[in-house]
C-alpha cells in the first residue's frame, strides 16, 4: 500500500510539475518527466542518465527532421514520420530501460502525450524511430565503465593530502570508477585535466583556507541568510536537477524548435556528464584535502597564514572524495556554456525551487547569476576552497566548449549554426 501511495504521488506531482511545461514540445516536457525519474539517484548517475536519455531524444528526432549532424548516424526514419512521437518514444523508452520501478508513471505519462497526437501512419512510424534510437543508446552504454563501484582509501597522511571524511563508508573514497567512465563528447577523461592546485604554502591557498574558515563553519556568524539557503540548496539540488530546468525555462520562453530543443538538451547533459568524469580524474590525480581536514590540521601545512580551527564543522555535508576541482562547478560551468551559446547569457526569466528545501525560491536573469550561486554555495557551505570552484569553472568551461564545438552540428555549415543564437 505505502509503494502504491508513493506512486500515485509521484505521479500527481510528474503531471503538477509537467502542467507549465508547452505540451507542443514534448522534448521540454519529457525533459521535465526525466529529472523527476532519476532524482533519487546521486549527481552522477543522474548525469549518466540524463545524457543517454536526451541524446536518444536528439537521434530519434533528428533522424526524421535530419536538421544537424547525427550522434549515431545508423537510424533510418520513414518519410512523414512524428518526430514528436519519436521524442516521446525515445524518453520513454530510456527511462522505463533504467527505472522499471517506475514504469506505471512512465506508461501513463507516455499514453498522455501520445495522446495529443493524431493517430495513424505518421504516429506510428515516430514511435518505431523512437524505439530504435533508444535501443541503440542503452546498448551503446551498457559497459561504459559505470559499473561496478570502486573505491579509494589514502596511502599518506602527509599535509595537504585527502583523507577520509565523516560521511565515508568504510570501504574508501566513493566514485574512484567515474574517471574511467567512457565520455559522450570529449575524447578522454584526461582531455581536460586542471592545473595542479596552489601550493599549501602559497598566499593564494591561505586567502581560500581563511575565506571558507571563516564563513563556512556550521557555527559562523559571517555568513548571510541568502548564502546559508544556497548552500543547503545546492547540496541537494545537482547540477542536473538545477540546470535542465533552468535551460527549459528559458527554451519554452524563446519557442525554438522541437529538432533546436532536442539538440540543446543532448548538448546540455552530454556535458554536463563529460565534465563529471574529468573532474573526477582530476580529483584523484592530486587527492587534495577538504576543508574540514586541512583547516583542523592549519598547524602541520607550512603556511604561517592559516591558523587551524580544531572545532571545524562544514556547514553542509563534505562528499566523500578529494576537493580539488568542484565537481558542482565542473559539471555547471559546462552546462552554462551551452546554454550560453544556445541561448545567450541573460535576459532571461530562471526559477529554481525544489521540495527538499522548503522556503527557498531562487531567481535569476542570466546563467553567469546561477553559477555564481553555485560557487558561493559550496564555498559557504564549508566544502570547498574557492580555487576549487574556479578551477572547476575553467574545466567546466573548456569541457562545453569542445562539447558544442565537435558535436551534433548543423548539417547545412556554420552559418546556420550561428543563427542558433538569434
Amino acid at each position: 500500500m505505502k509503494t502504491r501511495i508513493r506512486i500515485l504521488a509521484k505521479l500527481l506531482a510528474l503531471l503538477v510539475f509537467c502542467s507549465s511545461i508547452a505540451t507542443a514540445d514534448p522534448v521540454l516536457e519529457w525533459n521535465a518527466i526525466m529529472v523527476i525519474t532519476i532524482s533519487g539517484q546521486n549527481p552522477f548517475a543522474q548525469a549518466r542518465f540524463a545524457a543517454i536519455t536526451q541524446l536518444a531524444v536528439f537521434e530519434a528526432v533528428n533522424s526524421i527532421t535530419k536538421e544537424y549532424q547525427t550522434y549515431l548516424g545508423i537510424i533510418a526514419a520513414p518519410k512523414g514520420a512524428s518526430p514528436e512521437a519519436a521524442a516521446i518514444a525515445a524518453a520513454h523508452a530510456v527511462l522505463r530501460e533504467y527505472f522499471p520501478g517506475n514504469a506505471a508513471i512512465l506508461d501513463a505519462a507516455r499514453a498522455n502525450s501520445l495522446a495529443a497526437l493524431p493517430d495513424g501512419q505518421a504516429k506510428n512510424d515516430g514511435i518505431v524511430v523512437g524505439l530504435a534510437s533508444a535501443a541503440l543508446l542503452i546498448a551503446l552504454r551498457a559497459n561504459d565503465g559505470s559499473t561496478p563501484p570502486q573505491f579509494y582509501l589514502p596511502t599518506s597522511s602527509a599535509p595537504g593530502q585527502w583523507q577520509l571524511t565523516p560521511s565515508c563508508p568504510p570501504a574508501g573514497g566513493v566514485f574512484l570508477h567515474w574517471r574511467n567512465v567512457t565520455p559522450f563528447g570529449i575524447r578522454s577523461s584526461q582531455q581536460f585535466r586542471s592545473d595542479p592546485p596552489p601550493t599549501l604554502t602559497s598566499h593564494r591557498y591561505a586567502r581560500s583556507y581563511n575565506e571558507v574558515k571563516e564563513v563556512g563553519d556550521a557555527g559562523s556568524a559571517q555568513r548571510p541568510p541568502h548564502q546559508s539557503d544556497v548552500a543547503r540548496f545546492f547540496a541537494v539540488v545537482s547540477a542536473v536537477a538545477a540546470w535542465n530546468p533552468a535551460v527549459n525555462q528559458v527554451a519554452s520562453a524563446k519557442g525554438k524548435s522541437l529538432s533546436k530543443n532536442a539538440r540543446a538538451f543532448a548538448l546540455l547533459n552530454m556535458a554536463m556528464s563529460d565534465a563529471l568524469v574529468s573532474v573526477m580524474e582530476t580529483k584523484y590525480h592530486y587527492n587534495l584535502w577538504r576543508p574540514e581536514t586541512a583547516i583542523r590540521a592549519g598547524d602541520t601545512d607550512g603556511n604561517r597564514n592559516t591558523e587551524p580551527l580544531g572545532s571545524f564543522v562544514p556547514f553542509i555535508t563534505t562528499p566523500c572524495f578529494p576537493s580539488y576541482p568542484s565537481g558542482h562547478a565542473s559539471a555547471s560551468y559546462a552546462a552554462r556554456k551551452i546554454a550560453e551559446e544556445i541561448f545567450g547569457e541573460a535576459g532571461h526569466s530562471i526559477t529554481l525551487s525544489n521540495p527538499l528545501v522548503p522556503g527557498v525560491i531562487l531567481q535569476y536573469d542570466s546563467f553567469g547569476q546561477l553559477t555564481t550561486d553555485i560557487d558561493d554555495a559550496r564555498v559557504y557551505g564549508g566544502i570547498h576552497f574557492r580555487f576549487d570552484q574556479t578551477a572547476g569553472a575553467q574545466q567546466g568551461m573548456q569541457v562545453g566548449e569542445y562539447v558544442h564545438k565537435h558535436n551534433l552540428r548543423r548539417t547545412c555549415g556554420d552559418a546556420e549554426t550561428r543563427r542558433d543564437m538569434k
